[in-house]
């Protein structure tokens, strides 16, 4: 297949663009040519995509049998490009987010759950919708927390900077939130597992690890992935609503129970998670996160301090 994957040069990009390429596949990346391409020999197009006559003028010539569509974030961003290829395409491929869902009583989440209308990812839904609505033979990818090496946010980072300085680790409540992280070459199989898959047509599939873990269990986790022994770190608690943060960010999840059912997709997408927890965990801390030095580097810990002071 020739395939479009907008982005391509970051994180999940970068994952899925290594994986078509071993697969074969012809590979084109549209993005603004700010970062090398991951794969020597692939082609790229260099434009913003925000710049809807620019888009058309580049794209309106070419042909693929699909599209990846990983960092359209509202309706705007990913219309035009569904009106380009209407009718052009065997699979769009649109990545959404978990964070769409509405709190549950119920859980885990499961495709076809409510959406929660006030979600910061509502352009993801509105996205979604809007691609039923024109028959495009999209699927969407609904993915909870994403780690692993080249990850850009501070997450598992989040973790390791503070166990590998032996600082204590503060968490919001008691620790007993349940949450979910899927390692990022897992999403990307996923991802490759929809073309030419006429099950996956106009689907939706929550992708993630096939397990959940409270807040305190994730630091345990991290622990023993550095090398340390679970027990020898010190998790401290504290209620977060005592606190006036700003915009300065205390913890890395959501301080709320998190977690979907992969079911669907392991069924009719034949996919299956390759890393558990531990082993992705690993994964990230000696390929990237020492690779990195980012154990070496200066870290501002000023709000954890906040806290433990307060403790």
């Amino acid at each position: 297949m020739r395939i479009l994957i907008m982005g391509g040069t970051r994180f999940i990009g970068v994952y899925l663009t290594q994986l078509l390429v071993q697969q074969g596949h012809e590979v084109v990346l549209f993005n603004r040519g700010n970062r090398p391409a991951p794969v020597e020999g692939v082609g790229q197009i260099t434009g913003d995509r925000t710049d809807t006559t620019l888009l058309k003028e580049k794209l309106s010539q070419e042909n693929f049998d699909a599209i990846f569509d990983n960092n359209g974030r509202e309706l705007t961003d990913t219309q035009p490009l569904a009106e380009i290829f209407q009718g052009r395409v065997q699979n769009f491929v649109y990545m959404s987010s978990a964070g769409v869902y509405l709190k549950s009583d119920q859980m885990p989440h499961i495709e076809g759950d409510a959406v929660d209308p006030k979600s910061r990812h509502k352009g993801k839904h509105e996205t979604e919708a809007y691609l039923t609505q024109q028959g495009i033979p999209f699927t969407s990818i609904r993915p909870t927390y994403i780690y692993g090496p080249q990850n850009y946010n501070d997450l598992e980072a989040w973790f390791f900077d503070r166990i590998v300085r032996d600082r204590p680790i503060p968490i919001p409540g008691n620790g007993l939130h349940i949450t979910q992280l899927g390692h990022v070459k897992d999403l990307a199989t996923a991802m490759t597992k929809v073309l030419g898959n006429s099950q996956a047509v106009r689907q939706i599939y929550n992708i993630s690890g096939d397990r959940f873990v409270t807040f305190d269990g994730l630091a345990r986790a991290c622990a023993i992935a550095a090398g340390k022994s679970p027990d020898d770190i010190k998790i401290v608690h504290y209620d977060p609503k005592k606190f006036d943060f700003g915009k300065r960010k205390a913890f890395p999840l959501r301080t709320q129970h998190f977690f979907a059912s992969v079911n669907k997709a392991m069924t009719q997408l034949d996919w299956k998670p390759e890393y558990d927890l531990i082993s992705g965990l690993q994964d990230s801390f000696e390929n990237d996160y020492l690779v990195s030095g980012r154990d070496q580097a200066e870290i501002d810990f000023s709000v954890d301090e906040e806290i433990l002071q307060s403790i």
